[in-house]
Parts: C-alpha cells; structure tokens; sequence
C-alpha cells in the first residue's frame, strides 16, 4: 500500500517566511514613524499660520479703528485667549453686543507633551516690544512659536517655524 503524500509547508519554507514578514516589519515601522511626524509638522504649520492670520487681523481691526486701542498700545491682543473671547467693537462703529471674535478655539501646538495645558499654554509668545532674536512674552502677543525643542525632519528646530 502506498501512503499518502503528506501535505504541508517544511520548516525551512515557515522560517523563510518569517524572515520575510520580519523585513517587512523592519521597514513598515520606521516609515510609519516619519509619516506621523510629517502629519504633526503639517497640523504645526497649520496651527501657526491660523494664529498668526489672526494676529494680523487683531491688528489691522486696531489701526482701523474696530477694536478700541489704548494709548501707547501696540495694537496686538494682549493675549491669545481674547482671539476666542473676543474684545469689544468700538463705538466709533456704532453699538453692537457682538464682540468681535477671530477665532472658534486656539490651536494646539501638537508637538506639545503636557496634556494638563490648555491649548494657548502651548505656544510661546512674543511681545511687540521684544527682539526677534531673543523673543520674550510681555504686554502683547506679537507672534507665537512652538515651545518644542525637538528638530524637524528638515533638521530646522520647530521653535523657530
């Protein structure tokens, strides 16, 4: 009686197999890696050009006239939470109880490691009054910049986007 052929794979063939998959995996996880860093640069960049979009027209409401600017004041909000609150219009403007709001919420810096901050907690902050080369916050918000010190994948350090 003959037997049967047996059916089956060798354990030479699952070894090479799994030398495969572990290959694959050696190259999936770096690459995941840098598609989430890419993800979190584009949501900074984001972050940073709605801020600063409406920094600018915080601004240009004040020199208008929009916003009532005190005497010797730069114009730029004093924080970043009254871009959400809103300030007051002007009565060069006439009465409106609608105060005048630029944004729905401040963006979060998503390279931010403390889950306890609140969202403007997360950005730096420059004075109108400080130096570009050494920004410090004071009675205004300038600009903002992220407050992290890792590098991006262009080798340029997120603080200095």
């Amino acid at each position: 009686m003959k037997q049967p052929a047996q059916r089956g794979f060798t354990l030479i063939e699952l070894l090479v197999s799994l030398a495969i998959v572990g290959l694959l995996a050696m190259v999936a996880v770096p690459l995941t890696q840098v598609v989430q860093t890419r993800a979190k640069e584009a949501e900074l960049k984001q972050g940073l050009r709605v801020i600063r979009q409406a920094l600018d027209s915080y601004k240009a409401a004040s020199d208008a006239g929009v916003i009532d600017k005190g005497v010797g004041a730069s114009g730029y909000p004093p924080s970043l939470e009254v871009l959400v609150t809103g300030v007051p219009r002007s009565a060069a403007f006439g009465f409106s109880a609608q105060p005048f709001v630029l944004l729905r919420r401040i963006p979060r810096d998503p390279f931010a490691e403390d889950p306890a901050l609140s969202d403007a907690q997360t950005w730096n902050t420059r004075a109108y009054s400080s130096s570009a080369e050494a920004p410090q916050p004071g009675a205004d918000v300038f600009d903002v910049s992220s407050k992290s010190a890792k590098q991006g994948l262009d080798g340029s350090a997120y603080r200095s986007w």
